[in-house]
């Protein structure tokens, strides 16, 4: 199986997540795994989400990040 290699640098792809109009408002972004594991590394992207004080889930394949420090509450 080929896996086509990311046009941007793994610094660059995390800058354009962490400067995005959702991340800087304090919103969620997701990303797929696979995708993280491929241009940046998944501890390398979790280093920086905690470097931030942000919190990630992980569900089917996707990665979510809470890119705020507030109270997280599972609701079901």
């Amino acid at each position: 199986m080929y896996i086509k290699p990311s046009p941007l640098s793994a610094k660059l792809w995390m800058r354009n997540v962490f400067a995005s109009k959702t991340a800087m408002d304090g919103g969620v972004v997701r990303r797929k795994s696979s995708d993280v594991a491929r241009i940046v590394g998944r501890e390398r992207f979790l280093d920086e989400i905690k470097r931030r004080g942000f919190r990630a889930l992980e569900n089917s394949g996707q990665i979510i990040v809470i890119c705020n420090t507030d109270p997280i509450r599972m609701l079901r």
